[in-house]
């Protein structure tokens, strides 16, 4: 029944829209972690070696166990974020003689077959290896390899049953913090109370049976809890919940597009995901904080571009990256309607437009660290409304995967493809690349000129750089609703 399972998983990943034309992308992404696998290859390998060095008196793998705590909260933070959870369409099996034994341990079995354990094992490995070839006992060395094995499982299903609890990721950063404070400012000793107990997973063979045991444990409860919701009327049931509503009458100033303002600005207050966009991008407003208040920084002109494209841009590459997928739901019945699509992307240019104003408005007192911030940030804004807006709204048209609004926010990973990855590089790298190049040719001052040209020319140019965009949308419309049809894309 897994072969069945996993054939069928296996053909809908190849029959999906998305697939055919997002090829070129599958395979870079797949060099990507091709790459990133031999890195970590060779970093398992020589932190033997760096530990060494850095602490000569002491054994490498004790050296390692102080810090195995801080791995593995934040191997938990990164995987609320990042690992997308196995999903399979298991309505049509619920109405079919199969066990749901069955379909609980497949789908815990694909979870526990998820790239990012490979990752730690990638790591730990070669490190393991090492420890043999300089004469550390092979059953030691071997049961701590599976204790650690048995570890990363554990963060993986628990992963899988924290992951849809928001408190649980604010548990998780807290821990990281309160154990970094405790050590950084020497009040409680942290790595030296865990490090003993990591270390006692090589130093006691028997001990493995500690993280093994947790690891079943886990398991079961994962078990229990997926065993005991697989029931069709329970993903029947639809949930009621109350809209508040607002008639944003400024909005008709807009003209044509304001119906459609409208329309962005509720969605965007109404569902977590969207509200949670602009929060996260009003943060980012202290993000310069990092930099500008190092001297190691002081003089370092591309991390000023950096930082003036990321923070004026930062909701027109949070936002603007899934359009128009955040309209995914009811995509298909806009398209049959008498909609002019033009002004439809006229609305998203003019609501991304305002962000980046708004963004730059915030970031004026950074002008306390020097002219270039502030001359850096305001040529940067500029490129970001000429060039980016269009860049990001072209690169729209390839989205093909759901959005389910009413989902939470944090480790949502719904709508995510390589799109959004290889966009960053036009978005991020461009006007970074371009700057740095006129910088050190001439000066910050011609620097700062090229990118506000270039945001100047592309606003002159708006209206056919639209109109082409909207024809591209037109071409791409049907393979759009079938892709925003696939709930599991």
């Amino acid at each position: 029944m897994f072969r069945h399972f996993f054939r069928l998983q296996w053909k809908s990943f190849f029959r999906s829209s998305s697939f055919g034309k997002g090829i070129a992308l599958k395979i870079l992404m797949i060099f990507f972690a091709v790459y990133m696998l031999a890195a970590l290859v060779l970093t398992g390998a020589g932190i033997y070696f760096i530990l060494k060095k850095l602490n000569p008196d002491q054994s490498p793998i004790w050296t390692l166990s102080q810090y195995l705590i801080y791995w593995v909260l934040i191997e938990m933070f990164f995987r609320y974020f990042l690992q997308k959870l196995p999903v399979m369409d298991i309505k049509p099996f619920l109405i079919l003689p199969i066990k749901k034994s069955t379909i609980t341990h497949y789908i815990l079995g694909r979870s526990g077959a998820s790239m990012y354990n490979f990752f730690a094992i990638f790591f730990f490995l070669p490190f393991g290896v090492v420890l043999l070839f300089k004469g550390y006992p092979f059953l030691n060395v071997l049961l701590w390899l599976v204790s650690i094995f048995a570890i990363v499982l554990c963060v993986n299903y628990v992963n899988f049953i924290v992951n849809k609890s928001d408190k649980a990721l604010f548990v998780i950063i807290g821990l990281i913090l309160l154990f970094y404070g405790l050590d950084y400012f020497q009040i409680a000793p942290i790595k030296a109370f865990f490090g003993p107990i990591f270390h006692a997973l090589y130093a006691y063979p028997v001990a493995f049976l500690a993280p093994l045991g947790s690891a079943i444990f886990v398991y079961g409860l994962n078990y229990k809890f997926l065993r005991n919701r697989l029931f069709l009327d329970d993903s029947l049931k639809a949930k009621k919940q109350e809209a508040k509503s607002s008639d944003l009458a400024w909005t008709r100033r807009f003209g044509d597009i304001a119906p459609f303002l409208q329309l962005d600005l509720k969605l965007i207050w109404r569902n977590k995901r969207t509200k949670a966009q602009v929060f996260i991008s009003l943060l980012f407003v202290f993000y310069g904080l990092i930099f500008y208040t190092q001297e190691i920084y002081a003089n370092a002109m591309p991390m000023f571009a950096f930082l003036g494209i990321f923070m004026t841009g930062i909701f027109l590459a949070n936002f603007g990256q899934f359009i128009p997928a955040w309209d995914s739901a009811y995509y298909s019945m806009m398209m049959s309607q008498n909609i002019p699509l033009r002004k439809y992307l006229d609305s998203k240019a003019g609501l991304i437009s305002v962000s980046v104003v708004i963004m730059f408005l915030l970031t004026i007192p950074y002008v306390y660290f020097g002219w270039e911030a502030l001359a850096i940030n305001f040529g940067s804004a500029l490129y970001n409304l000429g060039v980016n807006i269009p860049v990001i709204l072209y690169f729209g048209s390839f989205n093909k995967k759901r959005i389910e609004l009413d989902k939470s926010p944090f480790g949502n990973m719904q709508g995510t493809s390589g799109t959004q990855f290889l966009i960053m590089l036009p978005v991020l790298g461009a006007p970074i690349l371009i700057f740095t190049i006129f910088y050190y040719i001439f000066s910050v001052e011609v620097g700062v000129a090229v990118l506000s040209i270039m945001g100047i020319v592309g606003f002159m140019l708006k209206n056919k750089l639209l109109d082409h965009i909207t024809e591209q949308y037109r071409n791409k419309k049907y393979g759009m609703i079938a892709g925003f049809k696939e709930k599991n894309s």
